[in-house]
């Protein structure tokens, strides 16, 4: 890890190197919050958590010989350890150090729905010529992106991270830290609303990613979504818009797309200027999108055409988010990672994009503020008015999704939680069918996916 010294750590931390015996020079070769995940030569950063303390597996790490512990309490065992007040403020302090070291290309992605499909979108475009550090799993916030930076290695040629936030501000303290150069927007929706307000606080939240964009670093829009095309300039140079709705400021538009259900999509795809045949391999118009917004990112990034649609063809669905399992007796569409209303909408349109029977299992969306019952009723008339063989909601906020089912005179099934429905269920119930997942995280839906299989 370049300069990552413990005497560069302890600088940058503004802190004193203890116990260093001379080792003051020793290259860190990784850092972890986990001490299962502490090997030789490791930083550990012994953070305090509700139910554990990092400090107790001080004396684990130092037998493993860990190269250096960041701590709130001295060690009792002979290790070098820099003392600290905050030990998550010092890990986004030494990431912020770290990602100055570093002299490849940032893409960081935000939005209200699609952060993690169009991430894992542009990491397959850019995997067809660079090898790629990406964001895992949730790895978005204010712990998981400094874990990621810290991830970084040598052999790595562009970092693609994903920006979750919740409140104003987050995004200011995340861009610090990554200082991207290229700012990936993927819509401005209903999320968070419980401290953002209305699709007016999520933009400005979400620009913050602005805040320390690289100088000569570059913007990419969603076009078509109505707050993002209100943004005329970003330190002095216009964004690149893609979308599918023809404009003149559109440097990546998507036409004739042909539509392959759960299989994909073939699309015609304007970029920069040049005509080229695309597919991707996974469904939703949302996902030729996304490709848009990859091949953007490829483009700035100096990437041939032909490499774009190479990469962009090879992408993979990630667990959680429309990940479309066909078993031997039903397809079960796995998107169970998260929810808000833009996203319930969207997979019940992928859904019906299936053959045979359709039914969807919809759970609880959480932090949508003050109009959360409404927005839950909105989302039941939805799935009523798609007309689908099979309604089923689960949670104490989806009674508003049947109340809103109902009102359309569809006839859906309700149930208080996941255990009320595995009792009055068998997973032979749906056979031949193809299942939507959906709810938000906290709700844990996996178990109902589990299930199915």
């Amino acid at each position: 890890m370049r300069n990552m010294t413990l005497e560069n750590i302890a600088k940058c931390l503004s802190k004193p190197l203890y116990g260093a015996n001379g080792k003051e020079q020793q290259v860190i070769a990784g850092a972890v919050l986990d001490s299962r995940k502490v090997a030789e030569g490791f930083a550990f950063f012994a953070t305090r958590g509700e139910k554990v303390d990092g400090h107790s597996f001080i004396p684990q790490v130092a037998e493993k010989k860990a190269a250096l512990v960041i701590c709130e309490v001295a060690p009792t065992v002979e290790i070098p350890y820099i003392l600290v007040e905050d030990t998550f403020v010092a890990l986004k302090e030494v990431a912020a150090f770290y990602r100055e070291q570093l002299n490849i290309p940032f893409v960081g992605v935000t939005g209200s729905v699609g952060k993690t499909s169009t991430k894992e979108m542009i990491a397959a475009a850019l995997g067809a010529k660079f090898n790629v550090l990406k964001t895992q799993g949730n790895f978005n916030n204010e712990v998981g992106l400094p874990l990621t930076i810290l991830g970084i290695r040598e052999e790595h040629e562009v970092a693609v991270v994903e920006m979750g936030i919740s409140d104003f501000d987050e995004m200011h303290r995340l861009s610090r830290i990554a200082k991207p150069d290229v700012c990936v927007i993927t819509n401005i929706g209903q999320c968070h609303l419980e401290n953002l307000i209305d699709r007016d606080g999520v933009l400005k939240a979400k620009t913050e990613i602005f805040d320390f964009m690289q100088e000569d670093g570059c913007v990419v829009l969603n076009g078509d979504d109505d707050k993002l095309a209100t943004v005329k300039a970003v330190k002095g140079k216009a964004p690149f818009f893609f979308g599918l709705q023809a404009s003149d400021n559109k440097t990546a538009l998507a036409t004739d797309i042909q539509n392959h259900g759960l299989f994909g999509s073939d699309f015609k795809m304007s970029l920069f200027g040049k005509e080229l045949e695309a597919s991707v391999p996974l469904p939703g118009q949302h996902m030729v999108i996304n490709a848009l917004a990859a091949a953007t990112v490829g483009k700035l990034l100096g990437m041939e055409e032909e490499d774009i649609l190479k990469g962009i063809a090879s992408v993979q669905a990630t667990g959680g988010r429309s990940n479309i399992m066909k078993l031997a007796d039903k397809t079960v569409i796995d998107d169970c990672y998260n929810a808000n209303p833009v996203s319930m909408k969207a997979a019940i349109d992928l859904l019906m994009m299936a053959q045979g029977r359709k039914v969807v299992i919809l759970g609880d969306m959480f932090e949508l503020g003050t109009d959360e019952l409404a927005l839950h009723r909105e989302v039941g008339m939805y799935a009523a008015m798609a007309r689908l063989e099979g309604m089923i909601f689960i949670g104490n906020l989806s009674k508003e999704m049947y109340e809103g089912a109902v009102k359309l005179r569809a006839m859906p099934e309700y149930y208080t939680d996941k255990e009320a429905f595995f009792a009055a269920h068998k997973p032979e119930d749906f056979t031949d069918a193809t299942v939507l997942v959906k709810a938000s995280h906290g709700m844990h839906f996996e178990e109902i996916v589990e299930w199915l299989k």
